[in-house]
């Protein structure tokens, strides 16, 4: 810098270790292969503006938005046990507990401060936090 004070720090810097990107997880029930495998562990990645951005271009996307999440996580699963790569048909294939799960994973990883408020206190000024979750969360 021009005036002599150090750089903010970033990923990358010596010592700043950057957040990771992916995360593992074990599916609730699995899926099963047409040979009868089952597969539950796995990988997500973070999603980028470009993976919630694409999908809604597909025309099973436009034609049915409940679809988008189907594309979304075939995107953004990197790794389902021995799968060779996982399509929107795999996800297509998935138990409804499973997809619930991993939308949940995904939505706790892509915005991880989600569903919680900064307030304060009006009588104390003290600050604290606030889930607006559902009820029942």
């Amino acid at each position: 810098m021009a005036d002599g004070a150090p750089a903010a720090p970033f990923p990358g810097t010596p010592g700043i270790e950057a957040p990771s990107t992916e995360t593992a997880f074990t599916l609730p029930l699995g899926y099963r292969d047409p040979d009868g495998v089952l597969h539950g562990e796995g990988t997500m990645r973070l999603a980028t503006a470009f993976d919630e951005i694409a999908p809604l271009k597909d025309p099973r996307v436009q034609a049915n938005p409940g679809y988008l999440v189907v594309i979304l996580l075939s995107r953004v699963i990197t790794r389902l046990g021995t799968l060779p790569d996982l399509t929107p048909r795999i996800v297509e294939g998935f138990f409804a507990a499973d997809l619930a799960y991993l939308q949940d994973l995904y939505n706790r990883l892509n915005d991880p401060g989600g569903g919680r408020l900064l307030v304060a206190c009006p009588h104390c000024s003290g600050e604290f936090e606030v889930d607006t979750g559902s009820p029942g969360e």
